[in-house]
């Protein structure tokens, strides 16, 4: 044990367990411990450093950000806050959102800003509060967070139960499953929340057809449709948002309802955003929620730099040219018995429940990845990840699978 966990153990709750590794620095894909060894990142962060480590762009963004404007309270109103709130309505609405400003007396989406994923899915629960109705639907396997609303619609007993009572009214329906959602869905339900990939069950995908058929179902009952895109979204699958790939609305219509969005959006910096259309964009009003340091100065300009990186870069098509890759090379061998996922959100279940021995035979490798369940790894590397880098892993692969099974026998 170095120093440094030594004093993590005196100083920090123990939240998260005993941490693995003390990294000094990063670069890129790749990150580097206090003992000098190097090791390529495939986690990401669990999907937020899109751009890697030490990306100058964003770097630069910061940095310039600070020298001018740091943070204001959100009684005064700044250029990145709404230049971020506008892009990211454009990048949701397909270029609708600007055309339809200059026409109608309000844009057809609005955005609150937050700090994290589960601030963003708070800000989106207490929103369906405001439609008059309680029930919500979730899903089996669904995480969105550990704040105590967001807790609710986290169906892992494990999770839940030790922070019981929870805030009510909640159903839980198998995932991907339309028949069970329509049944579950009544003239009283507020909001069906779904993730388009279900990230922390290890990449667990829906059928093509399953976020239409929800939105045909929540449109006939006057529910709101809620997708949680805190993992999925920000060009992970190869698209800004993940349910871009499922053709979920009529090209004239909103895909969602709320569409909350974190962790890759900033590339480290924290931030998150609850995006609402149509009529929910004006739910919540002055008085009924808040937030001293969402939409931040800083934290906008650090978004606005990961947006425009994705889009130079041309991130969105690399992302399903390099995820394609990854997927096929890890499928090739036997003991991988199924491979999901877009783009470079991928899991995979192996023929043992030997994920936490792939974890440990991938650091000792040089490789970070990470086993969500008993038999499933999860990967989540930054979007500049190249091919060469990820053949580096691909050609490694089977000497990990071969260590971790040994490790088991």
């Amino acid at each position: 044990m170095s120093d440094v966990q030594a004093r993590y153990a005196e100083s920090m709750m123990n939240t998260f367990g005993p941490p693995k590794l003390v990294l000094t620095r990063g670069e890129g894909p790749y990150v580097w411990d206090d003992a000098g060894a190097r090791y390529l990142d495939l986690l990401g962060g669990i999907a937020v450093n899109s751009l890697g480590h030490a990306h100058p762009a964003l770097v630069g963004a910061v940095t310039e950000q600070m020298q001018t404007l740091g943070h204001v309270s959100n009684f005064f109103a700044t250029d990145p806050q709404v230049s971020l709130a506008e892009r990211l309505l454009d990048l949701l609405l397909g270029g609708r959102a600007a055309s339809a400003a200059s026409h109608q007396s309000r844009p057809p989406g609005k955005v609150f800003f937050a700090n994290s994923g589960a601030e963003a899915n708070e800000a989106a629960l207490k929103l369906t509060r405001r439609t008059g109705r309680t029930h919500v639907v979730a899903t089996e396997g669904a995480f969105h967070g550990r704040t105590m609303g967001a807790l609710a619609l986290t169906a892992k007993a494990a999770y839940r139960e030790p922070f019981e009572p929870l805030p009510g009214g909640v159903t839980f329906v198998p995932y991907g499953d339309a028949d069970a959602l329509a049944a579950a869905v009544t003239d009283e339900t507020a909001a069906v929340v779904l993730e388009p990939l279900q990230g922390e069950a290890g990449v667990v995908a829906p059928p093509h057809d399953y976020l239409a058929r929800a939105r045909e179902i929540t449109s006939k009952q006057g529910a709101l449709l809620w997708l949680d895109e805190i993992q999925t979204g920000v060009g992970r699958t190869g698209a800004w948002f993940a349910h871009q790939n499922a053709d979920v609305a009529d090209p004239m219509d909103a895909p969602a309802d709320i569409v909350t969005v974190a962790k890759g959006l900033a590339g480290g910096f924290p931030i998150g955003a609850c995006l609402a259309t149509g009529d929910a964009a004006d739910l919540l009003q002055p008085g009924n929620h808040g937030t001293t340091f969402g939409g931040n100065p800083v934290a906008a300009a650090a978004a606005l730099a990961v947006l425009d990186t994705i889009e130079k870069e041309g991130l969105l098509e690399h992302v399903i040219e390099v995820g394609r890759r990854l997927r096929e090379g890890l499928a090739a061998d036997d003991r991988v018995t199924e491979v999901r996922g877009s783009g470079m959100l991928i899991g995979l279940d192996l023929t043992e429940a030997a994920s936490a021995e792939v974890f440990a035979a991938a650091l000792e490798a040089g490789f970070i990845v990470n086993n969500p369940t008993p038999e499933r790894v999860r990967l989540a590397p930054p979007l500049i990840l190249t091919a060469d880098q990820a053949d580096s892993f691909l050609d490694a692969w089977p000497g990990i699978l071969d260590a971790a099974y040994r490790t088991r026998t």
